[in-house]
């Protein structure tokens, strides 16, 4: 049987130079109707009085739920080799991340 590179089940994604660079967050805010849920990333900095998001993700219901699923079995994953992950909120990091203190 011949090996065809082109099988109709074969889905060929590319990414630009660009997007490949990815954009960092550190928080991620999460809204929804009854059709969608939209993601926004934001990275805030400390000190910073606003931020900008970075990135908005628009998925129906399903795949929400199938995205929840996904980060779930990779979280496991990278638990098994690494061990736990801290949650956020038992760990007490200070907002300024040793910088100066934001002032208003």
């Amino acid at each position: 049987m011949e090996n065809n590179s082109n099988q109709p089940n074969q889905l060929n994604i590319e990414i630009s130079e660009e997007m490949a660079e990815g954009e960092y967050a550190n928080l991620a805010i999460i809204t929804h109707s009854h059709a969608e849920f939209v993601i926004d990333f934001v990275n805030v900095m400390p000190g910073t009085p606003k931020s900008r998001v970075k990135s908005r993700i628009i998925l129906t219901p399903q795949h929400a739920k199938r995205f929840m699923k996904a980060l779930i079995e990779n979280i496991d994953r990278f638990e098994e080799v690494n061990g736990d992950i801290k949650d956020l909120e038992e760990i007490q990091v200070p907002m300024n991340f040793g910088g100066p203190a934001a002032q208003a």
